[in-house]
């Protein structure tokens, strides 16, 4: 057992309306269009991942919390906003310049300097503002320097982020580099959901409960607890997100939930379980922390908990509640179980196996362009204007997740359709199941057009 580097966690915190969700689309945009092809991901995304340079980070977006109380005046935050913000890196705090200070900023700012956090003032909405018009009065704030920036423009942006990432520690390279090959070889499973759907049950069936190991609460919010186990005779690290603590022979969980905690875990495994209670709703918080496992590009087992205690109609029901909510996560298997009784486990951990496998599965090029050809032949790429998108050839340009890299003539003109069309041809031929799969298309220039 021992513990692991998390990338920096940037919080965006203000009221309503000054940016947030502009700021956070724009320092995740890179992402976005990698899922882009997911139909049914939520747009309402409230955690990203960024990326400055080589340097990546997570990205969270507290606006997307609901207060604990919605009568009368707003006086405190949520406390999972509150959470969030406390187990951040550093803090970006966004007011707007063109209505200058008000109450709730200056709450806002009172409760960040009581948390005691990294903080950064952003005054946003300030284009074509200079510092004395736009920045000067958000003084009164006690937070130090006001960063004049506009979301929706870029200007001053990327030095802000700049300035948030030097106040997180670099980690290691060398010993990044190091864990590579292990990364790939061992599956890495983190158990991710809400509280009390039975992530704790789960570990403590799948480690064993006579199995004795020191347990210590790590010390910082980028450091986690790997657990080592084995099942089967196949060998797993557990990326500890439920906050364990070892209670005699047995793992409790602190009943705390940290959206920061899971997103890091996601970061740092190869394998995401994300559990599901049967007995309750699906929520927009699982929705959300499963485009999070999308984008990232995790493979994915769902695991749909405490099904022994269900009647038919009720499993119809959250059959149902699934498709209807997560139907972005059709790539991945679906198991029922019983976490308490020991039900569904084998099965369960069979396609935890084998996402992973899908995840750093070698794709042969003949093969790939072989396929691209037959799916082609069956269904052409529709037209767009006058041209029709011509693809050639197919080859590997990554694993975890794969991608796939199709070459030809017009491929800006292919649609998110004929995209997923293709997608199913190749998990079909390559049997890719549990893992996102991504494709990229690269045209070649037409040598009878002149430079402009």
């Amino acid at each position: 057992m021992k513990s692991v580097s998390f990338k920096p966690v940037v919080a965006l915190v203000g009221r309503a309306n000054v940016g947030k969700s502009t700021l956070f689309n724009r320092l995740t945009r890179s992402r976005a269009a990698l899922v882009a092809n997911f139909p049914g991901l939520t747009r309402d995304r409230h955690y990203g991942e960024g990326r400055v340079g080589e340097r990546p980070y997570i990205v969270v977006d507290t606006g997307g919390f609901e207060p604990v109380a919605k009568t009368g005046m707003l006086l405190e935050m949520a406390r999972q906003t509150q959470q969030a913000i406390a187990e951040a890196d550093v803090v970006v705090f966004l007011v707007d310049a063109r209505e200058g200070v008000n109450a709730l900023d200056l709450e806002i700012a009172q409760l960040l300097r009581k948390l005691g956090q990294k903080v950064l003032l952003a005054v946003n909405k300030a284009e074509g503002m200079r510092y004395e018009a736009g920045g000067a009065e958000f003084h009164e704030l006690g937070l130090g320097q006001p960063y004049l920036i506009s979301a929706s423009h870029g200007d001053g942006v990327e030095e802000l982020i700049n300035l948030a990432l030097e106040q997180v520690p670099s980690p290691d390279s060398d010993s990044e580099g190091k864990d590579d090959e292990e990364f790939q070889h061992r599956i890495k499973l983190a158990i991710v959901g809400r509280p009390n759907v039975g992530k704790s049950t789960l570990i403590n069936t799948l480690v064993g409960e006579d199995r004795v190991i020191a347990f210590d609460q790590p010390g910082t919010t980028r450091d986690a607890i790997e657990i080592e186990f084995e099942r089967n005779g196949v060998e797993y690290t557990l990326i500890d997100t439920a906050g364990l603590r070892k209670r005699g022979k047995v793992f409790e969980a602190v009943e705390k939930f940290s959206v920061i905690k899971t997103l890091q875990a996601i970061e740092a495994c190869n394998v995401v379980l994300l559990m599901i209670d049967a007995h309750t709703e699906i929520s927009d918080q699982d929705a959300s922390i499963a485009g999070f496992v999308v984008e990232t590009g995790r493979a994915l087992v769902v695991g749909i908990n405490k099904w022994d205690g269900l009647d038919e109609y009720q499993r119809e029901w959250i059959k149902r509640e699934f498709d209807r909510k997560l139907r972005f996560l059709s790539f991945a298997k679906m198991h029922t179980l019983s976490a308490l009784k020991g039900q569904g486990i084998n099965p369960l951990l069979k396609s935890v196996n084998a996402a992973h496998a899908a995840a750093f599965a070698k794709l042969s090029t003949p093969k790939l362009t072989r396929v691209m050809q037959e799916a082609v032949e069956q269904q052409q790429p529709p037209r767009k204007g006058i041209f029709r998108p011509k693809l050639r050839y197919a080859h590997q340009g990554g694993m975890n997740p794969p991608i796939v890299v199709i070459h030809g003539n017009a491929l800006d003109a292919i649609s998110d359709s004929y995209r997923r069309y293709l997608e199913t041809r190749f998990r079909e031929a390559f049997k890719l199941e549990g893992t996102p799969l991504r494709i990229e298309f690269k045209s070649s220039k037409n040598p009878y057009l002149k430079d402009a």
